[in-house]
């Protein structure tokens, strides 16, 4: 799906088959925030953009909607990188050591 933003998500899922309207996030399938997610909360998530600038195979991105202010919600990213085995600071950057790991990196 293209976004509001004009990005495109992987993670987003629409089924129209047959009047069948179904909308879902499957980043959030099996998180418990699963129903509270709606179409609208993917104009102002960050997935598209981290997944786009990061594309390495071993960061593992969770997500959970949180409530800010009264009745804003957000969806808020983690990351985690299951090679070097530790939280992601920067998801949009990555751990670092990843890139170590990349066949013709400097160092490598």
């Amino acid at each position: 799906m293209l976004l509001d933003n004009g990005m495109k998500c992987e993670f987003y899922f629409a089924d129209y088959y047959r009047g069948r309207e179904w909308e879902e996030c499957r980043l959030l399938s099996r998180s418990p925030d699963r129903k509270q997610w709606t179409p609208r909360l993917c104009a102002t998530c960050p997935v598209p953009a981290i997944r786009l600038a990061n594309r390495c195979p071993h960061m593992v991105l969770r997500v959970r909607i949180r409530r800010r202010w009264l009745f804003q919600r957000r969806v808020e990213v983690e990351a985690y990188c299951t090679l070097s085995e530790q939280p992601v600071a920067e998801p949009m950057v990555g751990c670092g050591r990843c890139h170590e790991h990349r066949p013709g990196a400097v160092g490598a």
